[in-house]
């Protein structure tokens, strides 16, 4: 799997100064809609930590490694990080691509030294298939024959619909805190 098929995300923690939250959400708003203009952008966002408030993760999506570093080394970007100077301090940032998120235990994105490193691709393949599997029976079993009088790319959008949030929010989760000693042994 490579990050032309996949994409790739870089998450960055920062410390809002004390006082300076509503300028530096519009200096963040700002740099999101300037990414937004840069060729293989995908999306992104921000959360607020919910153990220190003080604390944000920034995420930005692109196609590619390439899009990306475009993004990052661009004088455009230069110039509106030099904006933000004084507004929050940068405390780590992570590149991922991939899947290999569902297997990196989410408390270790926020720290600025990786616990493990992502599992090798075969291991993160056989996990996957371990939840596929049977909640694709499930749903070739009981969802799929109510949806007969629907033709096939229908009941197939169904299917993914039903089948990608119980994979990534239930059994993903799940799985790799079931296998994690597997996965990184």
């Amino acid at each position: 799997m490579n990050t032309t098929e996949t994409g790739v995300t870089t998450s960055v923690s920062r410390r809002v100064a004390a006082g300076r939250e509503q300028e530096f959400l519009r200096w963040t708003d700002a740099g999101m809609a300037m990414a937004g203009t840069f060729p293989g952008f995908l999306g992104g966002g921000w959360l607020r930590a919910a153990s220190d408030p003080e604390q944000y993760h920034v995420v930005y999506r692109f196609a590619d490694e390439d899009t990306l570093d475009a993004w990052t080394t661009s004088p455009a970007r230069k110039v509106w990080v030099g904006r933000g100077t004084g507004l929050a301090q940068d405390t780590v940032t992570h590149r991922l691509t991939g899947v290999e998120g569902w297997f990196e235990p989410q408390s270790t994105l926020t720290h600025a030294v990786r616990v493990t490193p992502p599992p090798p691709r075969w291991k993160q393949a056989v996990t996957i298939w371990l939840g596929f599997f049977p909640i694709s029976l499930l749903i070739a079993l009981f969802v799929t024959p109510r949806l007969t009088a629907l033709d096939v790319v229908t009941r197939t959008l169904v299917a993914s619909v039903v089948t990608t949030p119980v994979m990534v929010f239930v059994v993903l989760p799940f799985l790799t805190g079931r296998l994690r000693r597997w996965l990184h042994g």
